[in-house]
């Protein structure tokens, strides 16, 4: 007999994969990284990471961070804050925010093509460390703590990161992303339909369900 296991597992491989878009300096990226690999699942689906840089993305679509406006800075930090409470998340507003994430994005893409596992394991210990202890990844030796912390080869990583290879293979997924619609993070695409921004949990748990919604063609 084939258990239900099995048929789940060989589903999830036939079904297209979310794609999920994020940054490292993203808080929203942080929460919605806590869930999507659950919702994803309860639909029989796997789930695409994407390290992208939001700088990259707020220049093609001719954007600024929000919390660059003075009318929105104040609101965004108590929404970040508030967002991974009612997520039940841990959340602590780092001290020096946003930062520069492009070494820990080249790290992730260095491990996806060594194992994706692994590179989504490094996602989470990046995102947990910067957005509950205030790890400053854009410091390259705080970095390089943290990837011992989390079982990694720092110096491989480090030399990783600074080789002209790995920051044109980000680059390029950064144009990818582009070229996909993305203009912000976090950012999922499910079957060529785009949804943006944390609070899209709900409108994508439907659309995995059941599909368009009534209506929308």
């Amino acid at each position: 007999m084939i258990d239900d296991r099995f048929l789940a597992e060989n589903t999830a491989l036939q079904r297209p994969p979310v794609q999920f878009y994020f940054d490292f300096s993203s808080p929203y990226s942080y929460i919605a990284s806590e869930w999507i690999e659950a919702v994803a699942a309860r639909h029989g689906r796997r789930v695409q990471w994407h390290a992208i840089l939001l700088g990259a993305t707020f220049q093609a679509a001719e954007l600024k961070s929000p919390i660059s406006h003075p009318l929105k800075r104040d609101y965004m930090l108590r929404d970040f804050e508030r967002s991974a409470r009612f997520a039940g998340l841990p959340y602590r507003q780092p001290g020096t925010f946003p930062i520069p994430t492009q070494n820990a994005a080249r790290v992730f893409w260095w491990l996806h093509d060594q194992d994706p596992a692994r590179a989504v394991a490094w996602a989470h210990a990046g995102l947990r460390a910067y957005f509950t202890r205030g790890v400053v990844l854009s410091d390259p030796a705080v970095l390089k703590l943290l990837l011992v912390e989390s079982g990694l080869d720092a110096d491989a990583a480090e030399a990783a990161w600074n080789d002209p290879a790995w920051k044109a293979r980000l680059k390029s997924e950064n144009d990818a992303a582009i070229a996909a619609g993305v203009f912000g993070a976090p950012y999922f695409i499910v079957d060529g339909e785009p949804f943006w921004g944390n609070d899209r949990q709900a409108q994508i748990d439907a659309w995995l369900a059941s599909g368009p919604f009534k209506g929308l063609t």
